[in-house]
C-alpha cells in the first residue's frame, strides 16, 4: 500500500538514496533531505549527495523533485530546530500538491526530530549565536564557567548550541530539553531501514571514495577552506583539507577517509538499532523487488 509519507534511513553507502528515488517514481513522491551535510552546497561529492556532478539549477532528477539538498551556503549555520521548520514546510507543501513526501538520509539527529519533535526552545538571536561561537572558538576556557557542571562537551557545534541557549534565555539547554516536545511529523511516516551487512558496506565505501576524490571533491575542499566552514563536520572534508595543506599524502587521505567513513557507518548502525523502530528493514542493497514487497505489504 502507499503510505502518506516515508522515512528511508540507513548507514552511509547502503543504497538508500537510489531506493528512495525508485520509490518516488512509484508513489508520486517528493524526496526531502534529512542529511545534515547534504543540505549544504559546494560539497556535493564530499557529502555523497545525489546532486554530485549535476546542475544545481535543476532541483529535479529524472522528473522527481528533490528538496533541501544543496540549499545552504557553507557560511551559514543552522540548528536542528531550523531544519525541522524547513522540513515541515516542505512536507506540508508536498501534501498540499498531492505528492508523497519521502524523507531520506542518515543523520540520526535530524531523523529523531522528524519522528519525535523538539523541545520548545525560544528563537536564538543572531547576537547570542555569534557571541557563543566566538567564545567557543576564541575563549574555550570560559565555556566551563558559563555552562552547568554536568554538561558534557561532545563537539564544538553542540557546545556552541548549549551556550547560545544559555546566553539567550539564562536557562540551561537541558532544562528546555526536559519540556514536552512538539513539531513531529504527523501521522508518523512509514519507517524503512536499509541495513546491509557491514562487510557489504565496507566494500562499497572502499569503492566509492576514490571516485568521489576524482569527481571534484578536492575542489570542494578548497571551497571549505575558503569559507571557514568547520571541516570536521563532513567526513572526508578534514582529510581533503589536510591533503591540500600538505599535511598528508593522497594515499593517506584515501585511507583515512575510508577508515572514518566505516567508523561513522558503525555509529549510524548503533543509533538505528537503539533509536529507530523500523516498520520495514531491508538487510541487503535494495532493489525494485523490495519496492514491490513494500507496496504489496
Amino acid at each position: 500500500m502507499v503510505h502518506k509519507s516515508y522515512i528511508i534511513a540507513g548507514p552511509t553507502a547502503s543504497g538508500k538514496s537510489d531506493f528512495a528515488h525508485e520509490l518516488a517514481k512509484r508513489v508520486n513522491g517528493i524526496i526531502i533531505n534529512c542529511d545534515s551535510v547534504q543540505i549544504y552546497k559546494d560539497i556535493e561529492n564530499i557529502s555523497a549527495s545525489p546532486f554530485a556532478g549535476r546542475n544545481l539549477d535543476n532541483t529535479n532528477i529524472d522528473g522527481i523533485p528533490y528538496k533541501l539538498f544543496s540549499v545552504l551556503p557553507l557560511t551559514q549555520q543552522i540548528t536542528v530546530a531550523d531544519y525541522l521548520d524547513m522540513a515541515c514546510k516542505e512536507y506540508d507543501a508536498a501534501i498540499e500538491s498531492g505528492k508523497t513526501p519521502i524523507f531520506v538520509g542518515g543523520s540520526g539527529y535530524y531523523i529523531g526530530v522528524l519522528l519525535n519533535g523538539i523541545s520548545p526552545i525560544p528563537t536564538i538571536s543572531d547576537e547570542s549565536r555569534t557571541r557563543a561561537r566566538k567564545i567557543v572558538s576564541e575563549h574555550p576556557e570560559s565555556v566551563r564557567k558559563l555552562l552547568p557542571e554536568d554538561f558534557i562537551a561532545k563537539d564544538p557545534q553542540r557546545t556552541a548550541r548549549a551556550l547560545e541557549v544559555f546566553l539567550e534565555t539564562g536557562r540551561p539547554l537541558a532544562e528546555w530539553q526536559s519540556l514536552p516536545k512538539r513539531g513531529a511529523i504527523k501521522p508518523t511516516p512509514f519507517k524503512i531501514l536499509i541495513n546491509p551487512h557491514k562487510d557489504i558496506l565496507k566494500n562499497r565505501i572502499a569503492d566509492r571514495i576514490p571516485k568521489m576524490l576524482s569527481g571534484g571533491a578536492l575542489e570542494e575542499a578548497r571551497a571549505v577552506i575558503k569559507s571557514g566552514w568547520d571541516e570536521s563536520r563532513a567526513i572526508g572534508a578534514s582529510e581533503l583539507c589536510k591533503l591540500l595543506r600538505g599535511e598528508i599524502t593522497e594515499k593517506e587521505c584515501n585511507k583515512n577517509w575510508i577508515t572514518r567513513t566505516n567508523q561513522y557507518a558503525k555509529r549510524q548502525r548503533t543509533w538505528f538499532r537503539g533509536q529507530y523502530a523500523a516498520d520495514l528493514e531491508i538487510l541487503h542493497i535494495p532493489t525494485n523487488a523490495d519496492i514491490d514487497v513494500l507496496l504489496n505489504k
